[in-house]
């Protein structure tokens, strides 16, 4: 589970983060702003509910950042922990596999310069090795001009964010649930910045991962949590009827709807917007050469009868 909290000593957050985690029982919980030196093991073990963990932690310079991995110490097993200018980094096994695992809390930076320097460090991270990579956090960027709501959409500091997934072959996992994940205290400015990014690797070990937003409460970011499970799992980028491709001239509507030019500007998101074009175009020609409504309900009136 992953969020930005906005000052974990700020009154009831520690009760917040206690009802959290007896609900959600995350193995990995990845704080970010937490606006705090060192924390006392009480106040772990209040909002962990229990004496099983270990965490690394990223003191805030002043009141402003901080970042807390805490994990289930009987779940996963750490051998390696990195803390950079805007990450912590955990690497190790979970019980019952086999494979190395490294987990990444990400903080992103509110400028180009240090957005530069931030996609640097992580690049030079992901280098290590081919190992299954979860990356998360609150990343302080969006993808795409939908991703944000009444707020100013920057080109360049997309462009940088989508080369870095692209040039790193990383895997965003569609959020079920909210569309935005974080709302302005004044509720008008809504926009998308807490993500999980994944490699290859780790989605050939699971690939029914599933991410949730859940509500908001006493930040004005929204918790995201991964599960191991198809609950949950968001929209799909496109569903077709394979009645569809019996339909006359399918193959021919096919061609013109993947030649229709894409909006987008990144290969994943060209990619899904091809695959919407494809499915409206089938859909659109489905009635006229193929009466597939009428269809199903003459059936369905015969099989009452």
């Amino acid at each position: 589970m992953s969020l930005n909290i906005r000052g974990v000593g700020q009154d009831g957050k520690l009760n917040w983060l206690q009802k959290l985690c007896r609900m959600e029982k995350p193995w990995i919980l990845c704080l970010q702003e937490t606006k705090s030196g060192e924390i006392e093991d009480r106040w772990f073990h209040k909002f962990w509910g229990s004496v099983d963990y270990k965490y690394i932690e990223k003191y805030a310079e002043g009141f402003s950042g901080g970042m807390i991995t805490i994990w289930d110490s009987n779940i996963f097993n750490v051998n390696q922990a990195v803390e950079g200018e805007y990450l912590l980094a955990i690497k190790g096994h979970f019980q019952g596999y086999d494979t190395e695992v490294a987990v990444v809390n990400v903080y992103g930076p509110h400028t180009t310069a240090k957005k530069i320097r931030c996609w640097s460090g992580l690049e030079s991270l992901l280098s290590y090795g081919d190992i299954p990579w979860i990356i998360c956090g609150d990343f302080n960027d969006v993808r795409e001009p939908s991703e944000r709501f009444n707020s100013v959409f920057k080109q360049n500091w997309a462009g940088m964010f989508n080369q870095f997934i692209n040039n790193n072959c990383l895997i965003e996992i569609p959020l079920g649930g909210k569309k935005y994940t974080r709302i302005c205290d004044n509720g008008v400015k809504f926009s998308k910045l807490d993500r999980f990014l994944i490699s290859e690797e780790t989605q050939l070990i699971w690939p029914n991962l599933s991410a949730t937003t859940l509500d908001k409460h006493l930040s004005d970011h929204c918790s995201i949590i991964l599960r191991n499970g198809s609950k949950d799992f968001g929209p799909k980028p496109t569903l077709v009827f394979n009645e569809w491709l019996r339909l006359e001239e399918a193959e021919k509507v096919i061609i013109e709807a993947w030649n229709i030019p894409a909006t987008s500007v990144w290969p994943d998101c060209v990619f899904r917007d091809k695959l919407k074009n494809v499915k409206v175009s089938l859909k659109r020609h489905s009635s006229s050469l193929n009466n597939l409504e009428e269809q199903i309900l003459q059936h369905s009136k015969a099989a009452s009868e």
